[in-house]
């Protein structure tokens, strides 16, 4: 596969190469916003109140179900007064009981590792939230033990839902006094994400367009991305999941100040190093910095050190900053903008955003 960035302004090559639509679900990640808000305030999450705030919660669930759980960890941030853990597994961690707060979400409700895990926090007498589609075996489980279930009306690739599984858990965490998100904000999240949405519009040429300006900064490199607090390192974490998924391109994630204790590093070795004789550019590291607005003084100086070390050792660097105030706006314009560059990457090359031909064939192989 060679890169062509000619084709990321080629709008018949955007539709055709698309069959999965994975660019209009990017497009409707505002949208997702306000139903799984809608959806989550229907389904009476407010009830979680009745039961008093639990001693942890534990966030079940693989792929972008789990990043749900990390991204409602970076919104209650350090001050949480309590534990919020998330658990990719098929079993809970054995601390786990009948105090604390189960969140299982599944954007098929068929995940296996989720239902295991689901079924094991009922057998533990944990409170219980599902999040997933209608009519799944995620919400018989919650059925089964009379637990809250927000169904969902996800469509596609978990990936391109996460949005609509994301907010019921936010919503949960208002209630229980967690943190601040109403309604007002909810919308202030999806008009920031329709702001992005219209500046990374298909139509939009390259030259002006930051979706396909930072594809075409990340092809032919290996991206190296850090984040400067929890809430730009799940969206550094965000963005190498969807180059992996949207693009099949490898991706490193490091967050700030523990990347500076092992990847910076890769900064002296052999994929820094540029052949300024050589006829074609060999693939190199690129850091891509994701910064906040809310960073520890010291993490910040991290961070504008980590840059200028790259630029001293001729590695190209891509710093993106969030925008807004309430952490989940924040989130948005950085995770926003990764999800765009993914899947413009993934047709520079050629590839289709939306398949995971080695994820199916995998299933298929441990399910013989």
């Amino acid at each position: 596969m060679t890169w062509e960035p000619e084709r990321l302004d080629d709008q018949h090559h955007l539709t055709e190469g698309d069959p999965g639509g994975m660019l209009p679900a990017v497009a409707a990640s505002a949208a997702q916003v306000r139903t799984g808000y809608r959806q989550a305030v229907e389904a009476g999450v407010d009830r979680l109140a009745a039961q008093g705030r639990p001693r942890a919660i534990v966030v079940i669930g693989m792929g972008a179900s789990a990043i749900a759980g990390d991204m409602l960890a970076a919104v209650c941030g350090n001050g949480a007064p309590l534990p919020i853990v998330t658990s990719r597994s098929y079993q809970l961690p054995g601390w786990v009981g009948a105090n604390d707060l189960v969140i299982a979400v599944s954007c098929s409700g068929r995940t296996e590792e989720t239902l295991s895990a689901a079924t094991e926090a009922v057998r533990r007498g944990c409170t219980l939230l599902t999040v997933s589609g209608p009519d799944t075996p995620l919400e018989a489980v919650a059925k089964q033990a009379s637990a809250l279930h927000v169904p969902v009306p996800a469509r596609g690739q978990s990936r391109a839902n996460v949005w609509l599984l994301t907010a019921p858990l936010i919503v949960a965490a208002d209630v229980l006094g967690l943190t601040r998100a109403d309604d007002g904000v909810f919308e202030s999240v999806a008009r920031a994400l329709e702001g992005v949405a219209h500046q990374c519009r298909p139509t939009s040429e390259s030259f002006v367009n930051p979706g396909k300006s930072l594809a075409m900064e990340l092809a032919d490199s290996v991206p190296m991305i850090w984040g400067s607090s929890r809430v730009a390192g799940v969206a550094a974490y965000r963005l190498a999941c969807q180059l992996n998924e949207n693009g099949k391109y490898p991706a490193v994630f490091g967050e700030l100040p523990e990347a500076n204790h092992n990847q910076v590093v890769a900064l002296d070795g052999p994929l820094a190093e540029r052949d300024i004789f050589a006829d074609t550019a060999g693939r190199t590291i690129r850091l891509v910095m994701l910064r906040d607005v809310e960073e520890h003084p010291q993490v910040a100086r991290r961070r504008e050190a980590s840059v200028r070390l790259a630029h001293d050792r001729g590695v190209p660097v891509s710093e993106l900053a969030a925008e807004g105030t309430h952490p989940l706006e924040r989130l948005a314009t950085l995770i926003g903008l990764g999800d765009y560059a993914s899947t413009y990457l993934a047709f520079g090359y050629g590839v289709d955003p939306t398949s995971v031909t080695a994820i199916s064939e995998l299933k298929a192989r441990i399910s013989q």
